[in-house]
């Protein structure tokens, strides 16, 4: 009687047994699926995201206007500042001068202008005789935002350096500059029509 219940359940134990094995075997390439669906969108969350990065600088210069292009100082990834140099420059407005002043305390006018130039890393001199120097020489009219420009002393027959700003007017314009004066701190001037007009000595192109 015991063969017989033996022999009646055996296939029973037998398809249970397959049943288990088929499942096991089931489940894994959906696991194995699953493991890797999330691995690709991990990489997706990563990867793409340094490379949208270096695409947004690519097109910020190669998307713009190639007169902008060609008159931004560029950093090393690419980014042109140019724009961002001037309103740094323009949200010192106000900064008292001071002698020999290099930080946001207070500023002489070269000490005004290394301090704007060197937030950007654009390699310029302390004084404004050196300054003078720095960059390639170009003509008034060639003038464009970003430049230095330079000027005598108070007295313009001393025709030596003695005062710096930077240009912040388009080329073909009358040309204004932001500069840290002793009469009144960092502030907006022009130069036509002005007493600025007869201490010009030059245009200096740093960036």
């Amino acid at each position: 009687m015991k063969k017989m219940i033996a022999l009646m359940l055996a296939p029973v134990v037998l398809l249970l047994i397959l049943l288990s094995a088929g499942t096991d075997q089931a489940a894994s390439p959906a696991q194995e699926t699953t493991s890797v669906r999330f691995a690709s969108l991990k990489t997706d969350k990563t990867e793409p995201t340094a490379q949208s990065a270096n695409s947004e600088n690519r097109d910020a210069v190669t998307k713009s206007d190639p007169d902008d292009a060609d008159r931004a100082w560029v950093d090393a990834s690419g980014t042109i500042v140019t724009d961002s140099l001037i309103a740094y420059a323009l949200t010192l407005m106000g900064t008292p001068y001071v002698y020999g002043g290099t930080s946001n305390n207070g500023f002489d006018c070269s000490g005004f202008t290394s301090h704007v130039y060197q937030e950007f890393g654009v390699p310029v001199t302390r004084s404004s005789t050196t300054q003078s120097e720095d960059g390639i020489p170009v003509t008034r009219d060639e003038a464009r935002p970003g430049d230095l420009v330079v000027f005598t002393g108070t007295n313009p027959q001393v025709r030596e350096p003695g005062h710096v700003g930077i240009v912040i007017s388009e080329p073909g314009d009358t040309i204004s500059f932001v500069h840290s004066s002793s009469n009144g701190g960092v502030k907006i001037s022009q130069v036509e029509g002005t007493g600025y007009d007869r201490r010009f000595l030059g245009i200096r192109r740093v960036l």
